[in-house]
């Protein structure tokens, strides 16, 4: 078997195209991974995560069933996501229900009309596991394209009102007195972290989506002082993470998600034992 760097320079594109899916989505999660790791909002990235199976399912059966050939599942997914994050950050900010309560609603809502979706769309079968479990080395030309499109929206928006996300992260009430709309851009942050988890359910999978999301961040959060070095430093990881567990499964013909997730979390646990010994 040829090398890894080998096989970049080969006639197959698919490695290629899986190498620049997740370098060029890595800035998106250093950015928004930041966010969410200090806004502690984890929780509501993952039950987004989720609820993307309904998109991608209603996406599916509309295509198959309706002839809405046009209709992509990346974009079913994009539609579930940003409706997600809209009502748990609406029914977090203005309703009288508790915050952990509308995060397992959506969760489970998402997840069970999916598979529903996926039921009832003609044949042939679809194999629901392979949207808990994305392979990144299928991704086209055409999706690569769509991958950058959104990593482009999600760094623009995440770094042109970076001082407000650092306010409402931080300080809400300061930024309230200082005349930020905090709701505002409370959602406006939920929607980032919707667009990047459809990049991450693209390149992982909904199971691995919050860890490639979390754990670049959190890592990043034990060397920053400042919230803009953290991010550097998260994507940093992110893309070392991408780029070794590409390199890991071509050599060892492992799945290529689950091994990019397990060397983040080796080198976050690594850190973790580091310091805890050195204490």
């Amino acid at each position: 078997m040829p090398s890894f760097f080998d096989a970049l320079t080969s006639d197959l594109p698919f490695i290629r195209n899986a190498l620049f899916a997740g370098l060029i989505a890595s800035a998106a999660f250093g950015v928004v991974g930041t966010y969410v790791v200090a806004r502690r909002i984890s929780y509501i990235a993952a039950s987004i995560a989720h609820s993307v199976l309904g998109g991608i399912g209603a996406a599916l059966y509309l295509q198959r069933a309706h002839g809405f050939s046009w209709l992509h599942p990346i974009v079913g997914a994009l539609a579930a996501a940003l409706l997600s994050a809209l009502i748990i950050g609406l029914v977090s900010l203005y309703a009288n229900e508790r915050e952990d309560t509308i995060i397992g609603a959506i969760w489970a809502t998402g997840m069970a009309a999916g598979l529903l979706f996926l039921h009832y769309t003609p044949p042939p079968a679809i194999d629901a596991m392979s949207f808990f479990f994305a392979d990144i080395l299928i991704i086209s030309t055409d999706e690569l394209k769509a991958v950058a499109a959104l990593a482009a929206v999600v760094l623009a928006i995440g770094i042109l009102y970076y001082n407000k996300f650092v306010a409402i992260c931080f300080d809400e009430e300061f930024a309230r007195i200082r005349g930020v709309n905090v709701s505002g851009y409370y959602l406006l942050l939920l929607g980032l972290t919707a667009i990047s988890v459809v990049l991450l359910v693209t390149l992982v999978g909904i199971i691995l989506a919050i860890a490639l999301l979390t754990l670049p961040a959190a890592l990043a959060s034990r060397f920053a002082l400042r919230l803009w070095q953290m991010m550097i430093i998260a994507i940093l990881l992110s893309a070392a993470f991408v780029g070794s567990g590409l390199a890991t499964s071509y050599r060892l013909e492992t799945p290529t998600g689950p091994t990019i997730i397990l060397i983040a979390a080796a080198a976050y646990f690594a850190v973790l034992l580091g310091e805890r010994l050195r204490g």
